[in-house]
């Protein structure tokens, strides 16, 4: 089990039983959606999580994943809903000025509704109805056209295709809910509609005062997020491609060619990446996926991605625990011919010491048929870059970090492992020794290659300085 299983947690998982039988399944992070809860509605699951882990002996993540400024038409008063026709036009604007003269679609954000302009677009729901922004009245009414035919209903969520709001990204429920979640023990935060570099350091700050260090995932939904990457993937731990917002935002013709944009660019700068949005949607009702569904989920792994997620699939399916089997049987299948048509690439010159010794542990295991690669670092770095090159051999991930060990659940490959760091044995060396020594995944007479930062003399190392092949 390479490739990491994301699942979104729900009525028809949340129970202990449920969470147990996912984890044997094989997931390794569990995300819980405070779109649909408080902090007080996810006590119990955060509970059971941690008691699957103590019974399992292995790390679980709980990924807690905030809301974020959902933009969404108010109330229509007419309980059937506005029927819009192509070329019909419409007006936006506060619930208190409403008007009669033609349909109104009540939005009560005064922000975005003064920096709306003549030409932009205005999507709703899940793109089956769009807008084109005719312009402002005296009255501040913005005038809309619509550019085909769809019902508008209250409620609608709505996007802005290409246009940055001054809306934030952390909305005042979100650092309730945050401040909540870190009390209450997540490993991970994932922050929704982000559009620049600047939302991610405003998570992290917040994150910091509360005394606690975690993992930030981004979510990029928005066009304004895929145009900043570069400044954003500086930033963050952990990169999302929200694939249903993501897919509102821009063309959809375009949104497979994204994916493997935001996936390459993550795969370069060594953030673990995650696919989302309607992986295995079908088994929500099915037993089994479609053959394009299958194809996805597989293509995904192939393109570079360390995890794949579940949502309505596990949240709210008929059939929680099979549609994770059955990710874990394609991404399988998906590995190995990862692992026939892989050919490993020596870093470019630009990369420093720590790529090459990835890079070389990975050829000496190839050469010597090692079974495994150990890595044994403080931050779990060296573990995720030798990830990078997707080695056959799994990765064992040593740290003392329990931080550390819910990040290394985003990456692929990896077994994050959690070592005791006493004061009188500070080698990395020996410590990932007896590791495999006491381990009974490794057979006597096993090849192991080792990756760990040596003290020299009295220098302490600062990072990973060391290649060795070793004999069980």
């Amino acid at each position: 089990m390479r490739t990491k299983i994301v699942c979104t947690i729900g009525p028809a998982s949340k129970s202990r039983e449920r969470l147990c039988e996912l984890a044997k399944a094989g997931v390794s992070v569990f995300r819980l959606n405070f779109s649909h809860g408080v902090a007080k509605d996810f006590e119990q699951i955060i509970a059971d999580v941690r008691s699957v882990e103590k019974e399992l002996n292995r790390p679980l993540t709980i990924m807690q994943d905030l809301s974020g400024p959902k933009i969404r038409l108010g109330v229509i008063p007419d309980e059937g809903g506005i029927q819009m026709s192509k070329g019909k036009r419409a007006l936006l604007g506060p619930e208190t000025a409403r008007t009669n003269e033609m349909p109104y679609l009540p939005f009560d954000h005064p922000l975005i509704l003064e920096h709306l302009e003549k030409g932009d677009r205005m999507v709703l729901a899940d793109g089956g109805l769009q807008f084109t922004v005719e312009g402002r009245r005296s009255d501040g009414l913005v005038v809309l056209q619509a550019e085909n035919s769809g019902l508008v209903t209250s409620r609608k969520g709505l996007a802005l295709p290409g246009k940055i709001t001054r809306v934030r990204a952390l909305t005042d429920k979100d650092k309730t809910d945050l401040a909540a979640g870190l009390a209450m023990g997540v490993d991970a935060v994932a922050i929704s509609y982000v559009q620049t570099a600047e939302d991610v350091r405003e998570a992290r700050e917040l994150i910091c005062h509360s005394g606690r260090r975690v993992p930030i995932v981004v979510k990029l939904e928005r066009q304004a997020a895929v145009d900043n990457l570069d400044a954003i993937l500086q930033e963050t731990d952990v990169v999302m491609v929200a694939r249903g917002d993501l897919g509102v935002e821009c063309p959809l013709p375009l949104l497979p060619m994204l994916q493997k944009k935001i996936i390459r660019a993550c795969n370069k700068m060594g953030k673990p990446v995650i696919v989302a949005t309607q992986m295995l949607l079908s088994m929500v009702n099915s037993p089994a996926p479609t053959r394009a569904e299958t194809t996805d989920v597989a293509n995904a792994v192939l393109d570079g991605a360390d995890c794949v997620m579940l949502s309505e699939e596990t949240a709210m399916g008929n059939f929680p625990v099979e549609t994770v089997q059955y990710m874990q049987r394609i991404t399988t299948e998906a590995e190995n011919l990862l692992r026939e048509r892989s050919e490993r690439k020596e870093p470019d010159h630009d990369k420093g010491i720590p790529e090459f010794l990835a890079y070389s542990a990975c050829i000496l295991a190839e050469n010597a048929g090692a079974t495994a690669i150990v890595s044994h670092s403080l931050s779990g770095k060296s573990a995720q870059q030798v990830s990078e090159l997707r080695p056959p051999q799994d990765i064992y991930a040593l740290t003392p970090d329990p931080t550390s060990i819910r990040l290394l659940n985003f990456v692929w490959g990896v077994h994050p492992v959690f070592v005791e760091h006493p004061e009188e044995e500070s080698s990395h060396l020996i410590r990932a020794e007896q590791f495999i020594a006491r381990n009974p995944d490794f057979a006597n007479g096993d090849c192991v290659v080792i990756t760990a930062g040596q003290s020299t003399g009295e220098q302490t190392p600062r990072g990973t300085n060391l290649v060795k092949l070793y004999w069980k």
